[in-house]
Parts: structure tokens; C-alpha cells; sequence
């Protein structure tokens, strides 16, 4: 098997993917921040505060990473891939909370 040689083909599909997949997987743990870590109300509390702060960081590196994969098709591939495992998560740890 070769390894294909990253480039910057496909710099459309990576960075759409980074964007709209890359702020679904931010808001996902986000949300998996506040119900693993107990934040009832997210304007009031320091805990609240920095789950809210923290999808813009993790929305920034996600962008930033997706180049990495080797086509845009695996950047979107992957991306939803994460986001199923995220929100599944999520989903779960709300159904446990019920």
C-alpha cells in the first residue's frame, strides 16, 4: 500500500467539512461537558461559562486539522464519523440522566 503525499487539493471539500461538521463536533462536547460535568444553568456558572467558551477552540482546531486527511471525501467521512460517536455519546449520558 503507498501512502498518498498530503496536498493542498480538495481544499474546498476539507475546509467545508472543518466548518460545518467541525461546529456540530464543538456543540457535541459542549453538550457532553455540561451533562458529564453537571452544569444546570450555562450563563450563570463559571462551569457554564466554559462549556459555552469551549466550542469555539475546539471548532478552531478541528478546522485547522482537517486538512490533514487526504481528500475531502475523507475529511467529510471521518468528520461525520466523529460527530455520530459524539452525539451518539451525548444522547446517551441524557437518556442515562432521565
Amino acid at each position: 500500500m503507498t501512502k498518498r503525499e498530503l496536498s493542498s487539493r480538495h481544499w474546498f471539500g476539507k475546509s467545508s467539512a472543518g466548518l460545518v461538521l467541525g461546529l456540530l463536533l464543538a456543540v457535541a462536547m459542549s453538550g457532553l461537558f455540561r451533562k458529564l460535568f453537571g452544569v444546570e444553568e450555562a450563563f450563570f456558572s463559571i462551569k457554564g461559562q466554559l462549556a459555552m467558551w469551549l466550542i469555539a477552540p475546539i471548532w478552531a482546531a478541528v478546522l485547522s486539522f482537517c486538512f490533514l486527511f487526504s481528500s475531502s471525501l475523507r475529511a467529510w467521512i471521518g468528520l461525520a464519523a466523529a460527530n455520530a460517536v459524539l452525539w451518539g455519546a451525548l444522547w446517551a449520558v441524557g437518556e442515562t440522566a432521565r
